[in-house]
């Protein structure tokens, strides 16, 4: 098997949550397991409003000396982010901070990952290799951000606030259901009760998923086009692949264009539409 490509992703930040209450804190405000956590063992979750609208999401590592969760997440988000989650502190015992980890991601081979440092495979697909965090920017990458974006439109993989909208997106629209970012049987926590309803009464009408165009992709909020309808809006791109969010009854539609040029639809493998609420 060849070696993996390795990538500094400079876009992430990592934020601690430190504290004897750091597990529960979490668990009782994202929509994944935070006991699932563990070395080795990283968690995808998203932070959403109390109305169930998505407003940030991040992979949680468990530092190896035990005392803290690590939580890798968008860099223009982390202030935000580090605000929010204090606001809910009350008496809880824990510490939101800031850590000087750079991200790492490795794919499409076999890698070694680094002792001592928090490494886990990619909760979301086994493709999409490894994530890793280290005190600074490893001197052995050989691949790059721009390089990953690649990689992870190709397997249509969401990219935070690139893909979704503050306070406008429900997760299973973003396929967070399909991609082990969501906990069906944690318990409650900020925003559960919209994201249960929606799975259980089948309201989810469009879907985040990666298309392709023979041109660069136009940018987000391009609307895409069956005929003279408007059937979904356009969202990350990088060259001719990029990620829209499409209403359902158009996915498989032929003659889709956005700003005047043809794009197709490319459904991955692991996604499924939602059966219909009977």
């Amino acid at each position: 098997m060849p070696m993996a490509r390795i990538a500094h992703l400079p876009a992430r930040a990592v934020l601690s949550v430190s504290g004897a209450d750091r597990v529960s804190f979490l668990q009782g405000l994202v929509s994944n397991d935070m006991t699932a956590v563990a070395p080795g063992h990283a968690v995808w979750t998203a932070f959403l409003s109390p109305q169930g609208k998505w407003l940030a999401d991040f992979f949680v590592f468990a530092d190896p000396e035990g005392t803290r969760l690590l939580l890798d997440c968008d860099a223009g988000q982390a202030d935000m982010l580090r605000q929010r989650l204090s606001r809910f502190r009350l008496r809880a015992q824990a510490e939101i901070g800031e850590t000087g980890y750079a991200v790492h991601a490795a794919w499409g081979g076999d890698a070694t990952m680094p002792e001592g440092y928090p490494a886990a495979p990619d909760p979301r697909l086994p493709q999409a290799g490894w994530r890793f965090l280290l005190g600074h920017p490893s001197p052995t990458a050989h691949a790059d951000d721009v390089d990953y974006d690649r990689h992870r439109l190709a397997l249509g993989l969401p990219d935070g606030a690139r893909d979704c909208e503050s306070d406008r997106t429900l997760l299973l629209e973003a396929n967070f259901d399909q991609l082990n970012g969501i906990s069906w049987t944690k318990g409650c926590y900020m925003g559960q009760e919209l994201t249960a309803r929606t799975r259980y009464r089948g309201l989810v009408r469009r879907h985040l998923l990666p298309v392709t165009a023979q041109r660069e992709l136009p940018p987000p909020g391009t609307p895409i086009l069956s005929g003279t309808a408007t059937v979904g809006e356009m969202r990350s791109s990088r060259d001719g692949a990029g990620m829209a969010m499409i209403r359902n009854e158009h996915i498989h539609d032929t003659g889709l264009t956005a700003a005047g040029h043809a794009i197709s639809v490319q459904v991955p493998p692991w996604f499924s539409l939602p059966a219909k609420a009977e």
